[in-house]
């Protein structure tokens, strides 16, 4: 399994450091290279907390729809479950961060890795979603990641499209293509 993965779209680099495999369980570790301007959009986790932990430049944090917190090198914040949050970069250099996912969460780890390598075959728009709405379900239901708004509205449906393309084998494949 990759350790390290690329975003051709945003330029940015993930390392797994400990992954929820690695841990049993406890923690998904990872450190992100993030260039000038990145960021991801606005999401909640339902079953885990995620902490944000600057190491080289300065990381932005969204907490809900307005406030911020810019974390300096050194410095953490821990946003708890069905907290609205986002990342971002506030400089115009590359930074560089950690996040902590706790618990450790395989259903994350494998649709950064999946989204990333779809990325890489073509198969996201260029906001980095992917273009099928299967792709879309899969990764949302396995990563716990839920975007408020109009993704609140159809979340239902894409649990039932995700069912079914598991049950198809279709996950599977996503899996054995981007995450072995």
């Amino acid at each position: 399994m990759e350790r390290v993965i690329f975003n051709p779209l945003f330029r940015d680099k993930v390392t797994f450091v400990r992954t929820s495999s690695d841990s049993g369980g406890k923690i998904s570790e990872m450190e992100v290279i993030l260039q000038a301007g990145g960021k991801n959009p606005l999401h909640y986790h339902k079953s885990y907390s995620e902490t944000f932990t600057a190491l080289d430049g300065e990381v932005g944090v969204g907490l809900g729809r307005s406030a911020k917190k810019i974390l300096k090198p050194g410095e953490s914040h821990t946003v708890k479950p069905n907290n609205l949050h986002y990342f971002f970069n506030p400089s115009k250099r590359e930074i560089k961060f950690r996040t902590e996912i706790k618990p450790g969460h395989e259903g994350f780890e494998n649709s950064l890795r999946i989204l990333y390598g779809m990325a890489g075959d073509g198969l996201t728009d260029k906001n980095g979603i992917p273009r099928r709405i299967r792709d879309l379900a899969l990764v949302a239901t396995m990563s716990d990641m839920n975007i408020p708004g109009f993704f609140t509205l159809i979340f239902p449906v894409l649990k039932l499209i995700a069912k079914r393309a598991r049950k198809s084998g279709y996950e599977q494949e996503l899996i054995d293509r981007y995450c072995v």
